[in-house]
């Protein structure tokens, strides 16, 4: 079951398109409810009859609700009075605001029409006091009550039968404080969702990553429900995850690395001789220093991706130097072929 789900945030993966997504083997991507709202909106959605065929996309998809942007836009341009219980306000600079409600967000994304809809969650900040923490947790728990109303009544409406219908799913907050989370998720599980997922940076304030707190959603997740790790991660996080439980990630981090020189390399001469619970399992490779100038080996002999089967390390390098954009195309193809290897090797384990 493990999968990793790269951000297409606004229904697009910065320079790919749906078919280069699809040769990587990357079987969903994840996109934001939130974005979409704002950029496209539902005319377009109901004219096309969902997100799927407006991008020609043909995997899976989850739709996030929009609580990341809670923090980044809301509260990071309004402080704390845009949030209420009954939604948010958003006023990006230079825009009109714009007022989020949790039905919204489950009325929207069920245009946009998922294979998970995530309700709407009252993101923790990593440097919120226990009392505004505890907020938080309230606020995601009566958020996630609304939207499992809301889901509900949709789907009776529409008559959508037990077999079509998306996964629901409820974010467990409470940032680092372990009493917050287990509680979030124990009322969350009390509620009723088909999964439950962590919330909140995966990294606490030492920048360290917080296995406590990813532990405490996991030990109070009912075993029926799956389990999601928003935002995680790398590499040997995602491994470390899994054995907790966890079956979904999403991520900037590989789309992201790649745009930036940064390409992901398994420390095996072939695919078959990946091991993933090799203390370094993996490297960084930086195509753009001097020494790749006249290499021509490929960026790694454990991936058959498009880069690694047609190109050399040379290649790719002159690329960057000249900063042309098929260098950011082939490592970003590169680094989500990477996780989706990384994740293959996950499920043999499990098998």
């Amino acid at each position: 079951m493990p999968v990793f789900f790269p951000d297409a945030t606004k229904a697009v993966l910065k320079t790919l398109d749906s078919a280069d997504i699809e040769n990587t083997q990357t079987p969903g991507i994840l996109i934001n409810t939130y974005h979409l709202y704002q950029d496209l909106g539902r005319k377009i959605l109901k004219h096309f009859g969902g997100i799927r065929p407006f991008m020609s996309w043909k995997g899976a998809l989850i739709s996030d609700s929009g609580g990341f942007q809670v923090m980044s836009l809301a509260k990071k341009f309004n402080k704390r009075g845009s949030v209420t219980d009954r939604g948010v306000t958003f006023q990006p600079p230079g825009g009109q605001k714009v007022h989020f409600t949790p039905e919204e967000s489950i009325e929207f994304q069920m245009e946009i029409k998922p294979d998970m809809v995530v309700a709407l969650d009252d993101f923790t900040d990593p440097s919120s006091t226990y009392e505004e923490a505890r907020e938080t947790v309230e606020r995601t728990i009566l958020w996630a009550k609304i939207c499992k109303k809301e889901f509900e009544r949709i789907v009776e409406e529409r008559k959508i039968e037990e077999k079509d219908r998306p996964y629901l799913l409820a974010i467990a907050q409470g940032g680092e404080f372990l009493d917050l989370r287990h509680e979030c998720t124990k009322r969350l599980a009390e509620i009723g969702f088909d999964g439950l997922g962590y919330g909140g940076w995966p990294a606490g304030e030492d920048g360290k990553f917080s296995y406590d707190t990813v532990k405490a959603v996991a030990d109070e997740t009912p075993k029926n429900c799956l389990l999601y790790g928003l935002g995680i991660g790398r590499p040997e996080e995602i491994v470390d995850c899994t054995d907790l439980g966890y079956d979904i990630f999403d991520c900037v981090l590989p789309t992201r690395d790649a745009r930036h020189g940064r390409l992901y390399v398994f420390e095996a001469n072939s695919m078959d001789e990946i091991n993933i619970r090799a203390p370094k399992f993996y490297s960084y490779l930086s195509p753009d220093k001097e020494k790749y100038y006249d290499d021509h080996e490929p960026v790694s002999k454990a991936c058959d991706c498009l880069l690694c089967r047609r190109y050399s390390r040379s290649y790719l390098a002159h690329l960057f130097k000249i900063e042309d954009t098929t260098a950011l195309r082939l490592s970003t193809i590169h680094n989500l072929r990477f996780y989706s290897l990384l994740m293959e090797k996950i499920r043999e384990e499990k098998v």
